[in-house]
Parts: structure tokens; sequence; C-alpha cells
């Protein structure tokens, strides 16, 4: 768990970066932060032979749904920087919006999956990986809430 606080502290020092190096090492810690991810996922999950395939199988569906949901927190974080020191109230209403949509898709893709990892393993087993996507998401808002600073108000 250490492990993933700190490559989500090296993404949160990735966006401060110039575009293209940023992007490019967003998603070379993106691809550290998905290997030691899964490597807990692994220790945390304890499958057996039977579990383990279809597990696995939806765990590789369900991260790539997710990055498609952390794109677009990324991109709310990188117009916040990009905007932070002329921002208006409209800006920040918009961003805050924007976060709000956010985190309603991202409780959606979760329920969404939790109802198709229940079919492939116990709801026990599955209530068991949605609390360690929580556990590790939960890191990363905090690594990103210390990282970036509160909206100046004018």
């Amino acid at each position: 768990m250490k492990k993933i606080l700190i490559v989500a502290t090296a993404i949160v020092w990735s966006l401060s970066m110039n575009a293209q190096t940023a992007n490019d090492y967003l998603e070379l810690t993106r691809e550290v932060l998905k290997v030691e991810k899964k490597a807990a996922v692994t220790e945390a999950m304890q499958l057996s032979e039977a579990e383990s395939q279809p597990f696995w199988n939806l765990y590789n569906e369900y991260q790539a749904a997710l990055y498609v949901v952390q794109n677009k927190r990324i991109a709310i974080i990188k117009d916040y920087s990009d905007n932070f020191d002329s921002l208006s109230d409209e800006k920040a209403d918009e961003l805050w919006i924007g976060s709000l949509k956010y985190e309603q898709e991202l409780l959606k893709l979760k329920k969404r999956y939790h109802a198709k990892f229940k079919k492939v393993v116990s709801p026990g087993r599955a209530a068991r990986f949605m609390q360690l996507e929580n556990k590790i998401e939960t890191l990363i808002d905090a690594s990103l809430a210390l990282e970036i600073p509160l909206i100046e108000t004018k």
C-alpha cells in the first residue's frame, strides 16, 4: 500500500511538468501504479484456481473502464492547474461541477462492476475487492488533497 501512495504522489507531481513530458510521465506512473495495484489485489484476494481466471478477466475489463473515467479527473486537475492564476468564479464553478460529474460516473462504474464481480466470485469476495479499490482510491485522494491548493478567491 505504501508503494501505491508513492506512485499516487508521483502522479500529482507529474501534472505540474510541461505538457508532453507530463503526459509521458503520467502514463509511466499509471503503468507502475497498475502493476503495484495488481500485486496488492493478488495478495489481498487470495483467489482459488477456479475463481482466478474469471476474476482477472473481469478485473482487466474494470481497470480499462476505470482508466477512461480517471482520465476525466486528470483533465479536471490539468484544467485547474492551467487556470489557477486567473481562476474566475465561473471557471471555479465549472471545475467543481465537473468534479461532481466525475464522482457520479465513478460511483456508477463501481456499482455496475460490483454486480459483475459478484457473479464471478462470492459476494463477500466482491465486497472485499471493492473495499480494496476504495482504500487505494482513498490513498490517491489523500495525496491529491495534499498537493492541490485550494481555490484562491478574488
